[in-house]
């Protein structure tokens, strides 16, 4: 009997997890696009607008979810899309998109420490490695930014506020996504902030110089950055598990470094390339610190 051929879901579940990091690390080059075309208030109730839309094609973001849940998807609509979703567009009027991305390989590291800020927890030996290697590596990232001005400063700390309002979102959610899944919270949380970027995003809009490459940026990145992005992972995690799942958002500093090199000609000065590889490994180290007990439990 001849050996039965290769599964398909292998390469489906490959594309899975490549699928969003990619997707995502290409955000901040479709945001840099969008910016020849609008404001950076209209670009966030753009995105935040297609992607609901997108999402609501599908069933699971229709899901029901406990009523008694709204106050924290209220919470989330602010802390996981209106407000850093308003930042990264101010941030890349004073710094590129490839460095805008490479900051955001510290997304990880803003969700461990305020992770143990809100337990109080003390953090095991390998996580404060992974944390001060991590934050050490973006310093590293930043310090070119500090010859380049106040605008470029000022840049980096959207980022970073952008990044911990982030962690507070997904510290959040976590619990909440075990129960309902990803795409049925993500989708009320956006349904919520669409009213909360509204007010200043659509003024923004009316007055935008519409061009098609900025207009298929924006698309790209409402309905997959902020749509189907979120879908893929919610597949990617059920298959393989949420920690594997996880591991995409690795790709997105290198997916941003490359599309700002290659597509928009930017300068990253090495020492913050160099910085961008330090924060990576920090986070990684604590992923591996994190999955070290849950592979220790399986024996």
């Amino acid at each position: 009997m001849n050996p039965s051929p290769p599964s398909h879901p292998l390469k489906s579940d490959l594309i899975l997890l490549v699928g969003p990091g990619v997707i995502w690390g290409a955000s901040f080059l479709f945001i840099a696009e969008g910016l020849e075309a609008m404001g950076p208030n209209a670009i966030t109730f753009f995105r935040i607008s297609v992607g609901f839309l997108t999402l609501a094609a599908f069933p699971q973001a229709r899901r029901s979810v406990d009523p008694k849940l709204f106050s924290k998807i209220l919470l989330l609509s602010i802390v996981w899309l209106a407000f850093p979703l308003s930042m990264f567009p101010y941030a890349e009027r004073h710094v590129s998109s490839a460095l805008t991305g490479m900051l955001n390989g510290a997304n990880p590291l803003f969700v461990a420490a305020i992770a143990f800020l809100m337990t109080k927890e003390k953090p095991s030996r390998g996580v404060a490695i992974g944390l001060a290697v991590g934050f050490l590596g973006a310093i590293i990232m930043a310090l070119p930014t500090v010859n380049e001005g106040k605008n470029s400063v000022f840049g980096v700390v959207l980022i970073l506020c952008a990044l911990a309002s982030y962690g507070v979102a997904l510290n959040v959610a976590g619990p909440i996504q075990q129960k309902y899944g990803v795409v049925p919270l993500i989708w009320r949380a956006q349904g919520l902030a669409i009213l909360f970027t509204a007010p200043l995003g659509v003024p923004e809009l009316l007055e935008a110089q519409w061009s098609l490459w900025p207009l298929l940026s924006l698309l790209a990145l409402g309905a997959f950055g902020t749509g189907i992005a979120y879908a893929m992972l919610a597949v990617a995690a059920g298959r393989v598990g949420p920690t594997k799942a996880s591991a995409t958002t690795f790709l997105i500093p290198p997916v941003s470094l490359a599309l700002g090199l290659l597509i928009r000609n930017e300068s990253v000065a090495i020492l913050s390339i160099v910085g961008g590889a330090i924060c990576l490994v920090g986070a990684w180290l604590i992923r591996r610190a994190r999955m070290k007990p849950v592979a220790e439990s399986g024996k």
